[in-house]
């Protein structure tokens, strides 16, 4: 962790007094650094002018930016899921421009955002709502995504049960176990497969319905989030499906 203040008392203090001086600067320096909570040269920045924080309108699409780029790549489900956030909030056309230019800027995660966030406290829960749609748009979360959320879930004073509950909220709604009652025969109609189908067609069938129906084959198509989540949900089922015929005919 950096202090900045603390380093720079020191050098300070160096450069007045030698090595007594030194000393006295770093310990005034730390005491600054822990009063103001400053860990992070962007902090001390931003708090002395240097560097403007996001507006309230542009912190939201900062946090998106981020989100969506801390896996490696953006979606076109991310940059389409940003576009329902500002047709959410009922931007108009200069408000989207800024939003547009902050979510680019998110994606470059060079802004400091633990004092941005603390002030932010009272829009807590909106600010959180519309990251965990962010995460869950690809339909699934990454451990970057959640952890990255988890702390701005704590910059913003929300306990982890609180964010359990909102990350729930948009989760994909899971598909029923074809494993139970007459499931084998769902499972059967599926796939478009008779029960005493060869297993070369059986995963002849399940291939090629899995390469219609993943999400994967949405990228850069346009496709809207919730056409996302359908294509995951139907990915899921399918994998259900197969799960099962192949464990009653015995194949690999």
């Amino acid at each position: 962790m950096l202090w900045p203040s603390t380093l720079l008392g020191a050098f300070a203090g160096m450069t007045v007094a030698s090595i007594p001086g030194a000393l006295l600067g770093a310990l005034l320096g730390q005491v600054l650094d822990r009063r103001l909570q400053l860990r992070s040269w962007a902090e001390l920045r931003e708090r002395i002018g240097l560097k403007p924080a996001p507006g309230d309108e542009e912190l939201l699409f900062v946090l998106l930016g981020r989100l969506a780029k801390c896996d490696g790549r953006v979606l076109q489900a991310h940059i389409q899921q940003a576009r329902a956030e500002m047709q959410r909030l009922g931007l108009d056309e200069a408000a989207q421009q800024r939003a547009i230019a902050a979510f680019a800027r998110g994606k470059t995660g060079r802004d400091s955002l633990r004092m941005p966030l603390r002030r932010q406290r009272a829009r807590a829960e909106v600010l959180l709502r519309a990251c965990w749609r962010m995460a869950w748009v690809d339909g699934r979360v990454s451990q970057t995504e959640r952890e990255l959320i988890l702390l701005w879930g704590k910059w913003l004073a929300v306990s982890s049960v609180a964010q359990d509950a909102l990350s729930a909220a948009y989760a994909p709604k899971q598909a029923a176990p074809v494993a139970r009652g007459g499931s084998y025969q769902e499972a059967l109609r599926l796939l478009g497969v008779a029960a005493d189908s060869e297993p070369a067609q059986i995963k002849r069938a399940y291939r090629r319905l899995l390469s219609r129906h993943h999400p994967d084959k949405l990228a850069g198509s346009g496709a809207s989030p919730e056409q996302v989540r359908e294509a995951t949900d139907a990915t899921r089922e399918l994998h259900h499906a197969y799960g099962l015929i192949r464990q009653r005919h015995g194949f690999r």
